[in-house]
């Protein structure tokens, strides 16, 4: 046995040792190849001297920049703060640098014009700024940092990580440039400009990394899984000994009954009679400790912001009927969309079981959140989330919500984030006269992002209110908000309520032909296909490349979603066999 196990252990490392060589080779090809692509018909002598490593770097930069969507302002980028080296992780993370500067530059634009403001919207507009530039400023610090402990045995991981905080990113320039909405004066002008080149460097980054996946993919390098490194499945993050340990299984099995850290209770029977006081007191650290708040049964009129400062967090309630948290903030009255949630999360590795999350703004006030997401690797479970308009704002990284319940009106399912909604009920509501009800938004900016809405074993009907008059109404699947919006319906049942066109356009033909939407293997009265749009953007899949959306494969559920103990299906639940029913 013993030589055996040492025998094992020689063949790991020498595997180790051989995908390292190969990875240094296949850097080597990739600065050939950009270098042949971009030929300036000069050639450098071999002489060490510094024109010679100036030549090399520029070969360099122009080998990463080749994939890129803005060539000249990533080449630029990196002549200004790749202090002449031809290391493509050096550049990569030099690319990252310059991105943060202009960001942070963006920042301070805000503040400033929010001092000279007089616009109320405007002011909150510009707050808004530069909350979300802070967050972009953090994803692509953690983007450089990953980069920086780069571990060939964890390849893969770190490539998939990165990208999904790189999108992120991008949302979250856009998201602020999307709070100008009517607003009075030229501050939207002033950000727009201010985001310009930070926004093209942010999408040169996703383009730089994503490439580096491609081309390991291609090259089948021993070691570095080609599953997890196709352009689909680009999710997940091995998180298993971080966080989601036997533990945390137990916690979710047990439920309310679990012994909690604290608890909140109105009658003052629990620690807190607040959520807010509560979450004062949760310890910010980075370790695998689950913190839980047990909120027992009431109505909590509360705005939660569940910061980045706290992780593994875990709130459980008794019942999604019986713990409410409750806020009516809206557009109308003034407020940012983006400021309009009840609840916002951006702490990672949050989890909330048990829980009703409501928006009571109503449909006369249009946009008003019930709940944002923006945590990456969050998970909801038995949780409810009603509104009207924008009631769950699923922002960016990774979710997933199981057992959940989810109404409203128009786009009550809207953000950017890679978000799987499994065994979930849609419930479409009464609107106002003459509105239309639309189920999603998808906010997919660009084609290299990472993110999608996928609705697996999912219910989509009429509320109460809607089911007697649904046929004065007319409701859709969803509408393409950005202009690669992206959203997968699979496996669910779809009610006669949504018309038999099933896609509704945002504006004209705005993202049509570049959006991405496909339904496959739905049942119930409004699954039939055949009067569907005609869009270039829907497509018809195969199985094959259904099982790529899959949250085993898509957000590499197994992983994340898998050890917690909530209930997961890792492949098709309809058509799946043994495989997913042992799930």
């Amino acid at each position: 046995m013993g030589y055996k196990d040492d025998d094992s252990q020689n063949k790991k490392r020498y595997a180790i040792i051989g995908v390292s060589s190969m990875l240094l080779v296949a850097m080597v090809v990739a600065v050939t190849v950009g270098v042949n692509l971009n030929q300036d018909g000069t050639s450098d002598p071999a002489t060490g001297n510094k024109s010679h490593e100036i030549s090399s770097s520029m070969k360099a930069i122009k080998a990463i920049c080749q994939p890129t969507d803005y060539k000249q302002e990533c080449i630029a980028s990196l002549k200004a703060t790749g202090n002449n080296s031809s290391d493509p992780q050096e550049l990569v993370q030099a690319g990252f640098k310059a991105a943060m500067k202009l960001i942070q530059a963006a920042a301070n634009k805000s503040v400033d014009l929010k001092a000279l403001e007089k616009d109320p919207r405007t002011s909150k507009a510009l707050a808004g700024c530069k909350e979300l530039m802070d967050f972009a400023i953090d994803e692509l610090k953690y983007s450089m940092n990953k980069l920086g402990e780069f571990d060939i045995t964890k390849l893969d991981e770190m490539l998939i990580d990165i990208r999904i905080w790189l999108s992120a990113t991008i949302t979250y320039q856009e998201t602020c440039l999307d709070g100008f909405q009517n607003t009075t004066g030229n501050a939207a002008e002033k950000m727009k400009k201010a985001l310009k080149t930070s926004m093209k460097l942010s999408s040169n980054g996703l383009a730089m990394v994503s490439q580096f996946s491609s081309m390991l993919t291609e090259l089948q390098i021993p070691g570095i899984s080609r599953r997890r490194l196709l352009e689909i499945p680009v999710l997940g993050h091995d998180d298993y000994p971080d966080w989601a340990n036997p533990g945390m299984r137990r916690l979710l099995a047990a439920g309310s009954r679990v012994k909690p850290n604290v608890v909140v209770a109105k009658d003052g029977s629990g620690q807190f009679r607040t959520i807010q006081a509560a979450l004062d007191q949760v310890p910010k650290r980075k370790n695998n400790a689950t913190y839980v708040i047990h909120i027992k049964a009431g109505v909590y009129q509360e705005y939660l912001q569940i910061k980045k400062t706290v992780t593994h967090l875990m709130l459980i309630g008794d019942g999604p009927k019986k713990t409410i948290i409750t806020g009516n903030k809206n557009f109308v009255d003034g407020t940012p969309t983006f400021k309009t949630a009840t609840v916002a999360v951006t702490a990672e590795h949050f989890m909330a079981r048990d829980i009703g999350f409501e928006n009571t703004a109503g449909p006369q006030k249009h946009q008003a959140v019930a709940l944002r997401v923006q945590a990456d690797k969050a998970v909801f479970y038995n949780c409810e989330m009603h509104g009207y308009q924008d009631t769950l704002y699923v922002h960016t990284m990774r979710q997933f919500y199981r057992d959940c319940t989810v109404s409203g009106t128009i786009d009550f399912i809207f953000g950017d984030a890679a978000a799987i909604f499994q065994g979930c009920t849609f419930l479409v509501r009464k609107p106002l006269p003459n509105q239309q009800c639309i189920v999603t938004a998808h906010g997919r900016k660009e084609r290299r992002q990472p993110s999608a809405l996928i609705i697996q074993n999912c219910s989509i009907k009429a509320d109460k209110d809607l089911a007697p008059v649904q046929k004065q109404f007319r409701s859709f699947l969803g509408r393409p908000w950005k202009e690669y919006s992206r959203t997968i319906i699979m496996e669910s049942y779809i009610g006669d309520l949504i018309q038999p066109e099933g896609w509704l356009p945002w504006a004209g033909d705005w993202g049509l032909k570049t959006c991405f939407y496909t339904e496959y293997n739905n049942y119930g009265p409004g699954s039939n296909k055949s009067k569907r749009v005609k869009w270039r953007g829907i497509k018809t899949i195969t199985p094959q490349h259904a099982l790529d959306f899959t949250a085993g494969r898509f957000v590499m559920g197994d992983r994340w979603i898998k050890p917690t103990g909530v209930p997961y299906v890792s492949g098709m639940t309809r058509t799946g066999g043994a495989a997913a029913a042992a799930h």
